[in-house]
């Protein structure tokens, strides 16, 4: 079930010759609505400008034209800032360039309020002395602060759009139920009306929202009121279900595609054989017939297709796929035409995984590994700037093709912000294989960046040695206390060719701690590559040959053992 809302506004210049308040509201319906949700955005002018109007109408459509244009990956509070962002930069160089160079009294500023409801959440922005409320059944609670300076008896605004080149953005995220109502309203309205009176007007009117926002502009002009005046009333008629399908694009309402054969026709893919089967999605070759290129179609595998969240979790490979453009990211390839059934369609790789490529290749050159790893990392990067997170990065998921290049594929267990925060249900227990997952996965913790950095840590380690950072050890902790006393094996006794300060770097990145890693992929790359002053040139005996370090201090224990009895003999 999506969203439903229910809304009324009403704004007046009141006994002022224009109005500089400005207001609206965004109401998409079908997969924007799922995955963008609903924006409500009001801004007032300050008085003493003339330009003050012009800054409110371009806050508020900058804000609700652009909201929309920005990837749905994205998170809305990411989202909103940025676009935020880039209207207070546009309105404080209109600032600069007219009379509120010398005084911002005379600039392009205004205050901004906006809230945006998804899914289950109302997520709140706020600058200035614009005022939000929620009502819950009888209960109202004033939900922003005001950002007034009091000096000498005089008020000022301490914080708007246009004053300054940048912005600092309130933020809060509430959880949404069917009945609640949120009000938004100038300081010409709420300075003179009391809050009692705004919940009572909503009840009052009961679904003509319009009217009760008359009412409340007119009795704040009853009592007085001299300043422009504005209000917006939203009202809650059903929170959207837990079900991310329509956010995903709405494919989950088609039917499940027929058995896949050499041979068959589907939606202009013609079957050429199958690829691999899994317990959850089989891959088969196909040629587009329209095209001639060859792709690789996606279907659910027999025991999961009654299963919603794997059908969701297939269909997001695409979803993902088709929202990133990067040499290093598997591409989708969506049919020409109308699609008959559950399925996807991606970008056909000649080639082989890394896994196999392990196998081929039991101990490349160190500059062989890092040309791979490099690849990779810039296909993370690629996820990373759009707000996702691979979260099941291991040597099965890259490929790479004649060319030696390589590819990021498998995206069934990516942890999407914009659809997350949109979807209530629960995350993937365990998103990607045990042995390269990253510690806090296994605390219950989300996917970040820091945890794909430690699965091509991993994969890093793996390919010059073959074997595991930690072995088996790491999926037995069920504790933070149990992973900090994980020991690192040090790959310098496997690999003596690979430099200490490589060593070091991998360690830093396998640290269980996610704080304690670099700060990017990007970062250990560099890192891989050039040595920081003051690192390690060799190792330590201890950690470089343990074995001989305690043969050769057993030795010396012992002949320290002999010299200290011939003294005592001596003695004797």
């Amino acid at each position: 079930m999506p969203l439903r809302i229910a809304v009324g506004q009403h704004s007046s210049a009141g006994r002022k010759p224009a109005n500089q308040d400005f207001h609206g509201i965004c109401l998409p319906e079908g997969a924007t609505l799922a995955a963008k949700g609903a924006a409500v955005a009001l801004a007032d002018g300050i008085s003493s400008s003339d330009s003050a109007g012009q800054a409110s109408q371009v806050a508020v459509a900058s804000l609700l034209q652009d909201y929309y244009c920005t990837p749905d990956a994205w998170s809305v509070r990411q989202s909103v800032d940025r676009v935020l962002a880039a209207a207070n930069s546009w309105l404080y160089a209109q600032t600069q360039r007219g009379a509120g160079r010398y005084d911002k009294d005379r600039g392009w500023v205004c205050t901004l309020s906006a809230l945006v409801l998804k899914g289950r959440t109302a997520h709140l922005f706020h600058v200035g002395d614009t005022r939000v409320w929620q009502l819950q059944g009888r209960a109202l609670e004033q939900l922003t602060h005001d950002h007034r300076v009091h000096v000498g008896g005089e008020t000022y605004l301490g914080r708007a759009l246009g004053i300054a080149p940048q912005v600092e953005i309130d933020y809060r995220r509430l959880p949404l139920e069917a009945g609640d109502a949120f009000v938004l309203a100038t300081d010409g309205v709420y300075d003179h009306v009391p809050a009692a009176f705004l919940a009572a007007s909503l009840e009052q009117h009961g679904g003509d929202l319009d009217a009760a926002a008359r009412a409340i502009v007119d009795e704040a002009l009853r009592h007085g009121s001299n300043d422009n005046l504005t209000v917006q009333l939203l009202r809650v008629e059903g929170v959207a279900d837990g079900d991310a399908l329509e956010a995903v694009g709405g494919a989950g309402a088609l039917p499940l595609p027929p058995p896949l054969a050499p041979r068959l026709l589907l939606d202009g893919l013609r079957i050429v054989r199958e690829l691999h089967a899994s317990s959850r999605s089989h891959a088969w070759l196909a040629l587009d017939e329209a095209s001639g290129r060859p792709v690789v179609v996606k279907v659910p595998a027999t025991e999961q297709r009654e299963d919603p969240r794997a059908l969701e979790r297939l269909l997001l490979e695409e979803w993902v796929a088709r929202r990133l453009d990067n040499a290093h990211v598997l591409k989708a390839f969506p049919p020409s035409g109308r699609r008959s059934s559950l399925y996807t369609v991606m970008e056909f790789v000649d080639g082989q995984t890394l896994a196999q490529w392990m196998v081929d290749h039991p101990r490349p050159p160190l500059q062989e590994v890092r040309a791979i790893v490099a690849q990779i990392a810039r296909g993370l990067r690629a996820l990373h700037r759009a707000e996702m997170v691979h979260q099941d990065l291991r040597p099965e998921n890259v490929m790479l093709d004649a060319t030696g290049s390589a590819k990021l594929i498998d995206f069934g267990a990516v942890r999407v912000a914009g659809i997350e925060e949109r979807d209530t249900s629960e995350r993937l227990a365990l998103p990607g294989m045990a042995q390269y997952m990253a510690p806090e996965l296994f605390l219950g913790e989300a996917g970040t960046p820091a945890s794909d950095l430690f699965s091509l840590a991993v994969l890093t380690y793996q390919l010059l040695t073959g074997r595991l950072p930690y072995g088996l050890d790491l999926p037995r902790c069920h504790s933070l206390a149990e992973q900090r006393r994980l020991r690192y094996r040090s790959l310098h006794a496997m690999r003596r060719d690979v430099p200490a300060w490589v060593d070091d770097t991998l360690l830093q990145a396998l640290h269980p701690e996610p704080g304690r890693r670099h700060a990017d992929v990007a970062e250990f790359v560099h890192a891989l590559e050039h040595p920081v002053a003051g690192r390690r040139a060799t190792l330590p005996l201890a950690e470089r040959d343990p074995l001989t370090f305690w043969r050769t201090l057993a030795v010396l224990l012992g002949l320290c053992c002999v010299g200290l009895l011939g003294l005592l003999a001596a003695r004797g």
